[in-house]
């Protein structure tokens, strides 16, 4: 009981340090995601054209940049986003592969679900491991 106690424990501190340390790099990424819907919106709204100039440009050759067409469906500054970033760095916090370190060892079932190895318990000798994670359709 009490060793599971210190494992919860260590866990939760864990988890608190690394929101400590995300929190920075992730205000920095909602910030650049506000100005770039701010930038956006306010190139629509100060290059949105004249009557005169929408009919001449009608006139004339289609204009090299498309137009810049900002609603609520396309904006980057959303709920959904945020929550995106947040989980996205929090998972390259805890992953436990790094460039240059030993690859990890994590344990996987056989099929038959009985026996529980680790996976460079398959490697032989030199010859490299290879795990495919692909699928066939």
């Amino acid at each position: 009981m009490l060793h599971s106690l210190g494992v919860h424990t260590l866990q939760l501190l864990t988890q608190a340090a690394a929101c400590i340390l995300l929190f920075p790099r992730f205000l920095l990424t909602a910030v650049m995601l506000w100005l770039l819907d701010f930038l956006c919106i306010r190139k629509k709204m100060l290059m949105m054209p004249t009557a005169e100039e929408a009919a001449s440009a009608s006139e004339g050759p289609p204009p090299d940049d498309p137009p810049v067409c900002v609603s609520d469906s396309n904006r980057m500054f959303t709920l959904e986003s945020l929550k995106a970033v947040w989980h996205g760095q929090k998972l390259d916090f805890f992953k436990s592969a790094h460039v240059g370190s030993l690859a990890p060892n994590p344990e996987v079932i056989q099929l038959d679900g009985e026996k529980r190895l680790r996976i460079l318990d398959f490697a032989r000798g030199k010859r490299p491991l290879i795990l495919n994670f692909g699928s066939c359709t």
